[in-house]
């Protein structure tokens, strides 16, 4: 059966990794790894190969840039091309970026099969592109692959046939366990002079957070706070830094007492920072669900998550808009002992990307 698996941005480059690990042990499968150029540079792209495993991908589409509709229109393109010219039996989407949403249009119109890898998440917030993506993709898959029990229930609501929807795990989970013992390797504490347990981590990027002036001014005011209690490291995404700069303030950070600012972090090293932390500051999806496997404290600055079961069961807490009084408050109490009793979520244990292979082999492989 032929395959191409979709990546676009770094979070697509994990899980991807873990699927092609799990069908590589099955011969009838032939996997084939599209990478669209969402994110491209060394630091968001090539070390993530390096460290997950995963070969060079068969097709480069080289597309990064340009506004939401733009790059999805040039990616589509692109795309169906490749699909014209390989003729796959399916074609395997994960998370929720434009990378996504763009191929799974594609395989839809050309009536090739769809999976959605990370189905049924939703935020309630549609000012959120990922949110849209999300609600697309999974309209239009054959194969929904569920990553918590409120996805399921999600599907339903919105009409998604019974026999659709697979809750397997969550495969992100699958390559932290296959990388953590390799990350515990790594010196990268030893290299910034920190401590288990001594530091915090933050890491900020969606434009709720960073794109004005305003939300700029509260990131820096909850930094300087936040360094005046303990280490803060800070792994800067581009487009953050970007903004940063042209507003004027990367300078200020660079002059402010114990901040680390460092460029985007291989996996293996952000995995080893984040296990090692007192605490993590973050506005990602993926990285709420990592502190809950790892059984680190989190902090989320956003108003809504597609991720509740990470709140419900797992370490972390919401806070909505940067208001920094109120976020010292929680992360003051977090690092001074006051911590929730947290749970693993179901089939959180490793082996999502496994169940998903055996799926499509028994639905397709009669």
């Amino acid at each position: 059966m032929k395959i191409i698996c979709v990546m676009g941005a770094r979070p697509n480059f994990v899980k991807v990794a873990a699927l092609y690990r799990a069908f590589s042990k099955y011969p009838e499968f032939s996997v084939s790894l599209v990478h669209t150029g969402q994110h491209h540079d060394d630091a968001m792209y090539k070390v993530f190969l390096t460290q997950l495993g995963l070969p060079k991908p068969d097709f480069s589409l080289c597309i990064h840039g340009g506004s939401h509709t733009g790059q999805t229109a040039q990616i589509m393109l692109a795309f169906e091309k490749v699909l014209s010219s390989e003729s796959p039996e399916l074609v395997m989407v994960v998370g929720d970026v434009n990378s996504s949403l763009a191929c799974a249009l594609v395989a839809a119109k050309e009536g090739v099969r769809l999976a959605h890898v990370e189905a049924g998440l939703r935020s309630g917030d549609k000012s959120m592109p990922e949110e849209i993506n999300r609600i697309l993709i999974d309209h239009m898959s054959d194969e929904l692959f569920v990553s918590e029990e409120s996805a399921v229930s999600n599907l339903r609501n919105e009409g998604i046939a019974a026999d659709k929807i697979h809750f397997v795990g969550n495969v992100m989970i699958d390559s932290l366990v296959y990388g953590r013992e390799k990350a515990s390797e790594i010196p990268v504490l030893k290299d910034l002079g920190l401590e288990k347990g001594g530091y915090v981590v933050m890491t900020m990027h969606r434009p709720s957070n960073v794109d004005s002036p305003v939300e700029l001014k509260m990131l820096t005011d909850l930094i300087q706070s936040l360094c005046e209690i303990k280490p803060l490291v800070f792994p800067v995404h581009p487009r953050t830094k970007s903004s940063l700069i042209s507003y004027g303030i990367w300078d200020q950070l660079e002059q402010c007492s114990g901040l680390h600012l460092l460029p985007p972090q291989g996996y293996l090293e952000f995995i080893n920072l984040i296990s090692n932390a007192a605490l993590v500051v973050t506005d990602s999806g993926g990285v709420q669900e990592e502190t809950t496997f790892l059984g680190v404290a989190c902090v989320t600055f956003r108003k809504s998550t597609e991720r509740p079961s990470t709140i419900g069961e797992g370490t972390n807490r919401l806070v909505g808009d940067l208001d920094v009084a109120h976020a010292i408050s929680i992360i003051s109490e977090v690092i001074n002992g006051k911590k929730k009793p947290t749970s693993l979520p179901a089939l959180w244990d490793g082996l999502a990307s496994d169940r998903i292979v055996q799926i499509i082999q028994k639905k397709y492989l009669k």
